[in-house]
């Protein structure tokens, strides 16, 4: 019998733990950034919120400020500098962006890619097995023939037994179709330290010396072949670059919800991406995939150690990737943003509740950073601002609801409070408790061309862009972005709502859990979805009443916010449905180029799903009746245990002593929890053991199949760790 090999020959490196506190690396080779354009950016962001704050504080002070008005004017100004850094962000982006546009793509074929050996990593956790494999497969088959060495590496993180096992058919599956060039590997985890860090991690210690750059897929990643050679290229041409980030395009939505994300990501993103490039240039950031690594600069230089304390706040890093990007900037690597490099995609949450869902554990790795800031010496400023953009993208909401119910609040106050027209002092005149009304007009006038800003650098850039033109059109474009701007503004108070719940949840100490994320789903239940959006309906009905009470002029000022959050329930009902997404893109709304003319990537690979459709995955009751089909999936099994000397993994023990009170093996198995059974399958020696309890025969497994307590051939078994 031909085992699959599943795994090459390990070449480790080391990925030492980095010293956040410690000396700082010293590197001769400092990234060249242009010092002004950051001045610029901080300048301009920072005039124009004193300009902003000096006119809100006019419009207060007609008569003095009382104590919730300067609470109102500091919640004001620490809000509005977020807003003003966006706008001048979005601006530099936009005549980035268009410069972009003019630019000539290169004519020369660069340098010489033959021996550079790259390989595509697939971090994957419980995914959809059908999915994921079709990605993989479709890749290796898109990459057959590139110049250099591809390979494709599926990096399970897996803990769901009958996912586990659906992965192992899978990968058997795909070996027999894929390219004789670009060699398909699998390893699976049997313990899963810190997540998807510790998932690259181990793949970078283990196989990281065979070779030279990584490009990191999320499960839902795509990326176009000339993109995947450009980046290898780029990366070749840059020996100090240690890390080259892509702009990802949404791609594939169905429902409403998915369809508005993906035509904000592909019309505004590219101006807010050129933004970011322009003036952080080598010190850019990572977002965790869709990027090119240089496999050595990650292990010199990123190993993320634990921060101390318990979670939400200690433990390991959730959010690896920025913190990454930070210590390879550190140590002398630049970290670059590529927003002109197209053929780079992702799918993104299906509903509202999905990427609520997913924010939830974003939030806390954000929230996070905090102890990194605090923590970490030698960062550069770039790297810090990088950090504290991810914090406070997430304490605005929290900061925007505080300063709603302080001017509210405030509000109250003006209409119940028995004002004092004359003071103690002589007067001939009242003083009347009044704002400066016409001021207030005009400061909002202009808060909002701040806000829309993107929206409309973004439809400009459509406007001018040859791809739009000629994929989507004028008039869809311009109906595109009317139709996004309206239902964002009614779905923007939801996510304030949620993300200042997911705030409160981290700082109150609880865990997010880690949990895959939902991807192909028709919406929720009527009744889930009342579950979930009940906080923010709730809100909405109280702040409408509170501001009636208060005055109904009020009440029509706060509606853009009390709107969204009343519709909550039906708002996140209606989008989540494919056939809300479907009678969008029939009536020309929300249409994408990347819809128009599907990617050849992505298409490739929901033509590859079919080859995985008709899988029969073992079950664990089969596997031990069944000597033969354990003897060959344990070529699949990875035997390494990340275990100290002495140390006990709790799961495999339980499962090992759970033999000696079930009759059967039916009963064992159902016995068994998910934890134990994956750590079962992770062990083909005591998944032998138990088999040879419950066989049949009661007699043992013969020495043929045993192999130093394993059930491997002796080629395969003195290269792995024994458990």
């Amino acid at each position: 019998m031909t085992l699959l090999r599943a795994r090459p020959t390990e070449f480790p490196i080391d990925m030492p733990s980095q010293s956040l506190a410690g000396p700082v690396p010293v590197s001769a080779h400092r990234p060249a950034s242009d010092i002004w354009r950051k001045l610029f950016l901080l300048v301009s962001s920072l005039g124009l919120t004193a300009w902003a704050t000096y006119e809100m504080h006019e419009v207060l002070s007609v008569s003095g400020l009382t104590l919730l008005e300067w609470a109102l004017l500091a919640i004001f100004a620490i809000n509005i500098v977020w807003v003003c850094y966006a706008f001048i962000n979005a601006t530099m982006g936009f005549f980035s962006a268009i410069g972009s546009l003019m630019k000539k793509p290169r004519a020369d074929a660069g340098p010489d890619l033959r021996n550079t050996r790259t390989v595509i990593a697939f971090p994957i956790y419980n995914e959809n097995v059908e999915h994921i494999f079709g990605t993989v497969l479709a890749t290796a088959k898109m990459m057959s023939g590139a110049p250099g060495r591809f390979d494709c590496f599926i990096l399970s993180d897996t803990t769901d037994p009958e996912v586990a096992l659906a992965e192992e058919a899978a990968f058997e599956r795909i070996r027999q179709h894929s390219p004789s060039d670009v060699r398909i590997w699998y390893r699976r985890r049997t313990i899963n330290h810190h997540r998807k860090a510790g998932n690259i991690r181990d793949f970078v210690t283990r196989w990281g010396g065979r070779y030279d750059y990584m490009i990191v897929y999320d499960a839902d990643s795509y990326m176009e072949r000339d993109t995947l050679i450009e980046l290898v290229r780029q990366m070749e041409e840059s020996p100090r670059t240690g890390l080259i980030q892509t702009i990802p395009q949404l791609v594939g939505g169905e429902s409403l919800f998915a369809r508005i994300q993906q035509f904000a990501a592909a019309l505004y993103g590219p101006v807010l991406g050129h933004g970011i490039a322009w003036w952080a240039q080598k010190e850019g950031n990572f977002w965790g995939h869709n990027a090119i690594i240089r496999v050595q600069a990650m292990a010199q230089a990123a190993g993320l150690p634990e921060l101390p304390g318990r979670a939400p706040f200690g433990g390991h890093i959730l959010s690896h990737d920025f913190v990454e990007a930070a210590l390879l900037r550190r140590a002398g690597w630049n970290v670059e943003i590529k927003p002109a490099l197209s053929g780079s995609y992702e799918q993104g949450p299906p509903t509202i509740i999905d990427l609520v869902i997913r924010d939830r554990r974003w939030c806390q790795g954000n929230m996070q950073h905090m102890l990194v800031l605090l923590k970490t010496r030698g960062l550069a400023w770039t790297s810090r601002f990088h950090l504290i953009t991810g914090i406070f993208s997430y304490l605005s909401s929290p900061l925007w609801l505080i300063f709603i119910t302080v001017g509210m609040a405030l509000s109250l106050q003006n209409s119940f409070m028995r004002p004092s027209y004359f003071g103690d002092g002589f007067s001939l005149f009242p003083t009347w408790p009044v704002i400066d009304s016409v001021r207030a007009l005009n400061l909002f006038i202009v808060t909002m061309v701040i806000l829309f800003a993107p929206k409309i650098y973004g439809l400009i850039y459509g406007l001018i862009s040859p791809l739009w033109r000629r994929q989507v059109g004028m008039f869809r474009t311009m109906l595109g972005v009317l139709t996004e701007t309206f239902l964002s503004v009614l779905i923007a108070p939801i996510m304030m709502v949620t993300q200042t719940s997911a705030v409160i949840s981290v700082l109150t100490g609880r865990d997010s859990g880690w949990s895959p994320q939902k991807r192909t789903e028709d919406g929720y239940s009527l009744m889930a979805t009342l579950r979930h959006s009940a906080p923010a309906m709730t809100l909405g009905v109280v702040l409408t009443v509170a501001a009636m009470i208060i005055s109904p002029v009020y009440a029509a000022w706060l509606a853009p916010a009390t709107i969204g959050l009343i519709l909550s329930v039906p708002l996140s009902y209606w989008t989540a449905k494919r056939s809300a997404g479907q009678a969008f893109r029939k009536a020309g709304a929300l249409v994408s180029p990347a819809e128009v003319a599907v990617p050849a990537s992505f298409a490739a690979a929901q033509e590859a799903q079919a080859v995985f459709r008709d899988l029969r995955p073992a079950d664990l009751y089969t596997l031990l009746l069944d000597q033969v089909k354990q003897q060959r999936r344990c070529a699949l099994v990875d035997t390494h245990w990340s275990l100290g000397r002495h140390e006990v993994h709790t799961p495999l023990a339980v499962a090992r002593a759970r033999t000696e009170t079930a009759e059967s093996a039916a009963e064992y198995v159902a016995a068994l929890s998910k934890g134990e059974k994956i750590a079962l399958l992770n062990s083909c020696r005591d998944l032998a053991s138990v088999s040879a309890t419950f066989s049949a025969s009661g007699r043992p497994l013969s020495r043929a199949v045993l192999n130093g307590g394993h059930l491997l051939p002796p080629e395969i078994a003195q290269d792995r760790t024994a458990s």
